[in-house]
């Protein structure tokens, strides 16, 4: 059974970036693309970004031109680059794979944006 483990948050000022990295255990095989959530404190799990197979992605309007989803299938991992971050990016990162029989999520990991 695939898990996901996302790590890479921690606490940044404004304008500053951060790396998280979503690493999965198991065959990847079946899951046809990647994507990033975010949850803010007393918010909704909300869409950051996802990736395709073919490479192909899509962000939320909130973060495009900001942040970049990468994924490699050999390493079995996918990257979110964020930059120019901003308080209101602070909330718990998320990452999920998508397939035919379901979605597998990761627990999380914190991204805290100072002002």
């Amino acid at each position: 059974q695939v898990q996901l483990e996302e790590s890479g948050g921690g606490l940044v000022q404004a304008g500053g970036s951060l790396r998280l990295t979503c690493e999965a255990s198991g065959s990847i095989s079946d899951f046809y693309a990647v994507g990033w959530y975010r949850r803010a404190p007393g918010q909704q799990r909300d869409l950051v970004g996802t990736i395709s197979r073919d490479g192909g992605s899509n962000y939320a309007a909130s973060v495009k031109g900001r942040f970049i989803i990468y994924r490699d299938d050999v390493k079995r991992t996918s990257i979110l680059q964020m930059n120019n971050l901003k308080p209101e990016d602070t909330a718990v990162y998320i990452c999920a794979l998508f397939s035919s029989m379901g979605t597998v999520w990761g627990r999380g990991t914190q991204v805290t944006v100072s002002s």
